[in-house]
Order: structure tokens, then sequence, then C-alpha cells
């Protein structure tokens, strides 16, 4: 049987007290890059790039390398900055690299917010617990009893349903390489019961998504993954078309009145990667950051981020008593159901998700690893 496999690793640290250095890593059965890209936290511009082939497919593809020059003076908070890179670094140079360099660019533009909360310096951080063992909020005493959605992959009411809540698609993510076609059939054949598709500042049509849903004979559900000047939110239930970077509050008042709900993504990306004593954030601390007032649960289980970073959010959730979610982050069709979150609930449309997402009753998982 032929396989494919492909990993992606960002890692980023302060280099001074005016420049963020990302590295970026991509290795599959075909490639080989790395990436290096300078970003300067007084206009959060791109001040250098640097590429390096590790292994390519043919002898033209060094002739990308100058072209990830023409990156430099980006400004990565600019509305239509991916955009930007995909016509000139994936046009001209190579649409991996220009993948790469988005990565880069997010956890840049996500460790700069965590700088500008400004934690005093010095403070360790103490051991945060492991999310795979949060206990999950207190389910209700009854439940009304739904049918069971139509999915090949049905479970009890015990075993409960397991969904990935944070997928994105070729289709509307720039940054992304899964097809929503392959997504969904690599969910199926690994046993998930549901994928959300979350594409950055994008709103999936319902009508389309109620077809796909109906085609795939598959739990397709909708979402979008905000920007926010305080980071990166999942929101679902909310159908207005957000472009460039909404001011959190605002997002929040808008979300209310739509009666939708609102997951603070990967909210310590890169933090743990500066060094304890540079950024001295502590979860109490953590806990007291304004962006908590403004969301309803917190993602746990994100495979971009490292083990330390998932454990941090989690106790910092805990602390706050937030709920608690998972979800693959996946950008690779391999890489859907590395983590997911499982709900107690009966879901078979968008209505029952939401309602389900406000009880409460779910908890992350780590499921692809323990189900291939």
């Amino acid at each position: 049987m032929l396989t494919f496999s492909r990993n992606k690793l960002v890692s980023i640290y302060r280099k001074d007290d005016h420049t963020l250095c990302a590295r970026g890593i991509l290795e599959d059965d075909i490639y080989g890059m790395e990436m290096d890209v300078t970003v300067t936290l007084s206009g959060m511009e791109i001040s250098a790039v640097r590429g390096k082939w590790i292994r390519m497919e043919n002898s033209e593809c060094p002739r990308a390398l100058p072209f990830l020059q023409e990156a430099v003076g980006f400004c990565v908070t600019e509305p239509d900055f991916a955009q930007k890179v995909q016509k000139t670094v994936g046009r001209k140079s190579c649409r991996h690299f220009a993948n790469i360099l988005l990565e880069c660019c997010e956890a840049a533009r996500e460790a700069a917010a965590l700088i500008d909360t400004g934690p005093a310096a010095g403070d360790t951080v103490s051991s945060p617990v492991d999310a795979s063992s949060a206990v999950p909020p207190k389910a209700p005493a009854h439940r009304e009893q739904k049918p069971q959605v139509k999915n090949p992959a049905k479970r009890s009411s015990r075993e409960g349903l397991i969904i990935d809540l944070h997928v994105h698609t070729s289709e509307a993510s720039p940054c992304s390489s899964a097809p929503l076609k392959d997504l969904v059939e690599e969910a199926k054949r690994i046993g998930l019961d549901g994928i959300c598709l979350t594409d950055h500042n994008h709103v999936w049509d319902a009508a389309t998504v109620a077809v796909l849903r109906e085609k795939h004979d598959f739990l397709i559900l909708r979402g979008n993954e905000i920007s926010t000047d305080q980071g990166d939110m999942l929101v679902f239930g909310f159908d207005a078309d957000i472009q460039g970077i909404i001011q959190l509050p605002d997002l929040k008042e808008q979300v209310v009145k739509s009666g939708g709900f609102i997951i603070a993504a990967h909210p310590f990306r890169g933090f743990l990667t500066f060094g304890i004593g540079q950024l001295g954030l502590t979860p109490e601390k953590a806990m007291a950051r304004p962006l908590f007032q403004h969301v309803d649960a917190v993602e746990v289980l994100n495979s971009k981020v490292s083990e330390k970073e998932n454990r941090f959010s989690s106790q910092v959730a805990e602390g706050l008593h937030l709920p608690q979610t998972g979800g693959s982050d996946a950008h690779e069709v391999e890489e859907v159901g590395i983590y997911a979150t499982r709900f107690f609930d009966t879901i078979t449309d968008e209505g029952e998700f939401l309602t389900a997402l406000k009880q409460g009753d779910y908890k992350p998982v780590a499921f692809r690893k323990t189900m291939t």
C-alpha cells in the first residue's frame, strides 16, 4: 500500500528587545526544506527571510530561493498578508515555502501579542497538568433522547461522539494543503464522527455544507478561525464575514448577539520557546489575561503547539473553570484527528452542536494516536 507522510514544525524565539526569529521545517517523502524568518516587534514587518533546501524534487527547485526576498517588508498584521504571500512567494517561489512562511509569521504575531500583555520577567511556570486527564464539566442530569447522526462511525451515548473542532481546507485557507474531500475521507477512515471547518476568516455557506454533509454521509460543521488583537478565536454559530484583525471585545459583543460560541485557539502557542526568564508567565498571571474574559472555552489540545504549551493551556482553563476542547488544527490531510473533542450529547446538525458546546459536556482527546 502506498503511503505519504509530511511533518511540519515551527519554533520561535526572541532574539533581542526588537526582534523575533522563527524557524520553519517541512519534511515529507519528496521535499525537505527549512526557513528562517526575522520579524520586527515595532512594526511586525519581515526584515529577513532565508530558505534552504534539504531535499528537492529536481534541479529547478533552487531557482525558487531568490523570490523569497520579495516577502521582506511585508507587515504580518495586514489583513491581506496571507494573500500577498501566496501571490508572491507561492506563485514565484514555491507554495511549500509560502505555507511555511505563513506558519512562521502567525507564530510571530501571536508571540508578539503575548509580549504586549507584559507580564514581569523572572517568574517560573509551575508544572502543568496533563490535558488528557482533565475532568470535564459535570453532565446535565437529564438529556433529551434524539436520533443518532447518520454516520458509519456511530458510537453509543456512553462512548460519545468524537469531532475534530479545528480543521483547515485548501479551498478556503491559503496556508492549507488539504482538500475538503480528502479530509472527509481520511476522517471517516480513522473513525472520527465529524469535523468542523474552521478556515481563516472564512464563512462557509450553510446550504453548501448541508449538501456536503448529505453527499458524504458525514457530520460536517461550520466554524471560523477569526484573527483578533488578542489571538485567534474559533467561533461557531456566527455568520458575519470578519476580515482582517478585530478587537476581541467587539467580536464577543457580536457573537453574543448571534447566540454563538467562542473558543480561544492555541492561546499560548510559542510562548514557552522564549524561555521562562524572558516571559515570566505563570498560570496565575495567564488567568488574568483579558482575553479569557471574552471566551467561552479554551482549546487545550492542538497539534501545532508543544505538549508543554497544551498542558499550560489546560491548567489555565481549569483554574478559570472554562470548558476545554481539542482540535487538530489540520493543514494537511494526515493531520486530521490528531486531537479532537469527545461529546456526550447527540449531535446531528449545527443547532445541536451549538447547544452541546454551551452545555459543556465534552472533553479533549488525543484521538489519532490511539485509533491508528
